[in-house]
């Protein structure tokens, strides 16, 4: 089959919710990437995040898209930390930030800067950001005057729908925004998405539109999902997300991931059979 470039989200779909990563997926990614497959992590994770998955899965070479599209990186294992920025995009996040702050006054903030250092206006819950990640606490004034690749709102209070309506009240047009499973808002500069960051890197590498596959379970993969010629969207994902599928597969903890990439690329199913999970967190 002619060399593919297959996008994947990280949380919901190679790893489960927990960071493991089932035996059954690792086989099934290896094979495609021993066929001369372009395996592209593209997640909403920042980079040491994102690098988490990238060295469980032993990639070497190839791109991996992260902090929803704002961020572009190249692996190379002959460069000093194995990779190097290849694209990054930023915007001044103050008037994004005085409206969400206005909204959601007790809610956490975080910016990540074109350094891709990160800056919190408090601690986060435990568990939700990679402990690879470097993260200075200051006073959301602070927050103000940096340069951002990309905004989080947290609000660890209130319900879903009181969050989802508060996202709703701030008018932010000049950012593309998309709210995550948990009182979780990412911001990136306007027009970028990980479907952007993808598109630079086909083109890096050649590859043409319709030999591109995309996969992921939550709202922040609906641009990739849409932008991919084969959608595959996993089990768990809301209703929004899977009606723009090609192929909506089995859930995440059903290896749902392995069992759409063995029926589009025609690979023995015995790789499904392989038992055992590794936790991609350090």
């Amino acid at each position: 089959m002619t060399p593919h470039l297959i996008a994947l989200d990280v949380d919901g779909t190679i790893v489960d919710y927990d960071g493991s990563l089932s035996e059954s997926v690792r086989q099934v990614l290896d094979r495609l990437v021993e066929d001369g497959h372009h395996l592209v992590i593209s997640t909403g994770r920042a980079l040491p995040g994102a690098l988490e998955v990238v060295h469980a899965l032993d990639l070497k070479h190839g791109f991996v898209v992260c902090s929803n599209g704002s961020v572009v990186v190249r692996l190379d294992p002959e460069l000093p930390l194995g990779w190097e920025m290849h694209h990054v995009v930023s915007f001044d996040p103050k008037d994004a930030l005085e409206k969400m702050h206005k909204a959601l006054p007790t809610a956490l903030f975080l910016v990540e800067d074109p350094d891709l250092h990160r800056w919190a206006s408090g601690a986060f819950p435990v568990g939700e950001l990679a402990e690879s990640d470097t993260l200075d606490i200051v006073d959301f004034d602070e927050l103000l005057t940096k340069r951002a690749t990309r905004i989080v709102m947290r609000e660890v209070n209130g319900t879903a729908e009181e969050f989802a309506a508060a996202v709703d009240s701030l008018g932010l047009h000049e950012v593309s925004y998309s709210v995550g499973w948990s009182n979780w808002l990412d911001i990136a500069p306007d027009g970028v998405s990980k479907a952007s960051g993808l598109a630079l890197v086909a083109s890096e590498l050649g590859v043409e539109h319709v030999h591109t596959v995309g996969a992921g379970d939550g709202l922040n993969d609906i641009e990739m999902i849409e932008w991919a010629e084969h959608a595959i969207v996993m089990g768990q994902a809301k209703d929004e997300l899977k009606v723009l599928a090609t192929v909506v597969t089995d859930p995440v903890d059903d290896d749902g991931l392995a069992v759409a990439l063995i029926d589009y690329f025609d690979l023995d199913e015995s790789l499904l059979e392989a038992t055992g999970t590794t936790n991609t967190r350090p």
